[in-house]
């Protein structure tokens, strides 16, 4: 009779999880009665002190990510999201694959490491128009945003518009913060001169820092060293001051002011992860409580490391920042400790004091605290790319990453803009009071459809004079009638409230009527008592400033029909 084997399974694809396999394979060498288990969302484990490079170009996106089968060949990987943790009948509920079923795996151990998230509960606008910085996809979007915005910028004849689009905005003074900002200053400045209308004066790099020093985890004199450093190079750093919220046009600031931009990278603040709120175990700051070996409190078999866990030093009893450092070492631990268990070993409690902290600041620059010595300039940099170079996993990502760093000295950047996503056809969109949501004259592009607050529309006549044609409240739409001619809009959208918006895009708004009759015959309800509004305006108006004819959308003779809206469907589509 075959031996029942002993599931180990973790959860989490990041340095906690991913060290955590590749320590129980060392340390089981192919032990037949034991079967480990990784559950990832992505099947490779990002190398972040790294990722900021990704932005400017300095290293390949490819390259600071490592395989995760070739880093644990023996352990059994599942490239899924987990729904759900179910710790009293050991077991766990993945997300469905090609076939629309979820999926449960047992353990009998479980390891959970699955680090926070990026979080904007509370801040109105950040959700729809701020761009985080935590992950791989972050870094190639937030470049091709940069790439964008000067593209625009280069053609825009609007100054206030050009304004927005030449200014850049990073909320948050940590080390990811700094490190993004850096990146992304040296990056924006060399590649504007390949623009032959943007002058690189023109350009305005914003920090955003709550406290009165950036880099609070570093000594004072280095924190000042690198904030001087940062504002010789053009970075304008806003000390206490708070990001309250955004809109497609600008940063809110704490206060009521307003930063006019384009792109806002935010990368504060972290919440705890949301399978780690549903389990019953005990939590503090919203991270898992374990004991000195790194055990889920009251339920044995269970284990907890890396951002998501409360690990208190065995060492200092103050509990480990969330760094990759702790969280490798912590995996270290959690490896052993399990295997102990499963031979009947004693355990050993977690300690470690952190060797040290280090900051790129761009253009061969940094700062470092190690052992105790304080560094700063171009010797930290050095140290900074040796020691990482040192820590990226496989030795081909090494050879890569050397490479591109030799290039990056003698080659200048690249400013290819790699436009990989597709425009999203539902999306949310939030504005402040006194807000344009759409111009009159305007191309129509969008249906919008008020989810809270209210928005007027306004007619601009000659001589400046301005119509009130109408107001809108929560569950109703506005933005039709353009869409159904390809007109121009004849009305200027802005907001009375505060207001959220769920827009649809015009090929997604063509297609749907298509072939969707009761949405057809509901628009075409609406549009018909807008005109008998519009109309009866106008004639109000006729006698002092003459018939519009911008406010004719459709002939009586013209009729919504299948074929169509199924036409313009089609030629959206090309």
């Amino acid at each position: 009779m075959q031996q029942k084997k002993t599931k180990v399974l973790i959860i989490g694809g990041g340095f906690g999880g991913v060290y955590t396999a590749i320590t129980l394979e060392k340390l089981l060498k192919n032990d037949p009665g034991v079967e480990v288990g990784l559950i990832s969302k992505e099947n490779y484990l990002v190398f972040q002190p790294m990722l900021p490079e990704v932005i400017s170009g300095s290293i390949g996106i490819l390259d600071t990510i490592a395989p995760i089968r070739r880093l644990c060949p023996r352990t059994n990987l599942y490239t899924r999201e987990v729904e759900s943790i179910d710790l009293k009948n050991k077991t766990v509920t993945t997300s469905a694959g090609f076939r629309p079923r979820p999926s449960q795996l047992e353990y009998d151990h479980l390891i959970i490491a699955v680090g926070n998230i990026t979080s904007f509960a509370g801040q109105p606008g950040l959700g729809e128009h701020a761009l985080p910085f935590k992950y791989l996809g972050d870094a190639l979007v937030l470049r091709n945003h940069l790439i964008h915005a000067l593209e625009e910028a280069d053609m825009e004849s609007d100054p206030e518009l050009r304004r927005r689009l030449l200014t850049f905005v990073v909320a948050g003074g940590g080390f990811s913060g700094v490190e993004a900002v850096a990146e992304m200053n040296d990056f924006v400045r060399e590649g504007a001169r390949s623009f032959r209308r943007i002058n690189p004066a023109e350009i305005h790099v914003i920090l955003l820092h709550a406290g009165p020093l950036i880099l609070p985890e570093l000594q004072k004199s280095l924190a000042e060293f690198a904030q001087k450093l940062l504002e010789r190079r053009g970075v304008e750093i806003r000390l206490n001051t708070r990001l309250a919220g955004a809109t497609g046009e600008s940063a809110l600031l704490e206060g009521g002011a307003r930063i006019p931009t384009k792109t806002l990278v935010s990368t504060v603040p972290s919440a705890p992860n949301p399978l780690v709120a549903k389990l019953p175990c005990k939590k503090e700051c919203g991270r898992i409580v374990v004991n000195k070996h790194l055990e889920v409190i009251d339920y044995p078999g269970v284990w907890a490391l890396g951002d998501c866990a409360w690990v208190v030093d065995h060492n200092t009893w103050q509990p480990c920042p969330p760094t990759a450092q702790h969280a490798t070492r912590q995996a270290a631990r959690v490896a052993k400790n399990l295997v102990a268990s499963l031979r009947g070993e004693p355990k050993q409690p977690f300690a470690f004091e952190a060797l040290g902290k280090l900051a790129a600041l761009g253009r061969r620059s940094a700062v470092a605290e190690v052992f105790g010595f304080k560094l700063s300039g171009f010797i930290a940099w050095l140290l900074w790319r040796g020691i990482y170079l040192m820590k990226l996993p496989g030795f081909d990502r090494k050879l890569r990453v050397s490479t591109d760093w030799f290039l990056d000295l003698v080659l200048p950047p690249d400013i290819v803009q790699l436009k990989l996503e597709k425009g999203a056809s539902l999306c949310r969109e939030h504005f402040e009071p006194r807000e344009i949501v759409f111009r009159q004259g305007d191309r129509g592009d969008r249906l919008y459809i008020v989810v809270d607050g209210e928005v007027e529309m306004v007619k601009e006549g000659p001589g400046q004079h301005v119509q009130l044609v109408g107001r809108v409240g929560p569950g109703e739409c506005f933005g039709e009638m353009a869409l159904v001619n390809d007109h121009p809009r004849m009305a200027t959208a802005r907001t009375v409230t505060k207001v959220n918006l769920l827009s649809v895009d015009q090929q997604t708004f063509h297609a749907l009527f298509a072939y969707h009759p009761p949405l057809r015959r509901m628009f075409e309800t609406l549009i018909e008592q807008r005109l008998t509004v519009a109309s009866e305006g106008r004639q109000a108006q006729a006698g002092a400033a003459g018939a519009d004819p911008g406010l004719t959308i459709l002939q009586p003779d013209q009729t919504l029909d299948q074929n169509t809206w199924a036409d313009r469907a089609a030629r959206q589509g090309k």
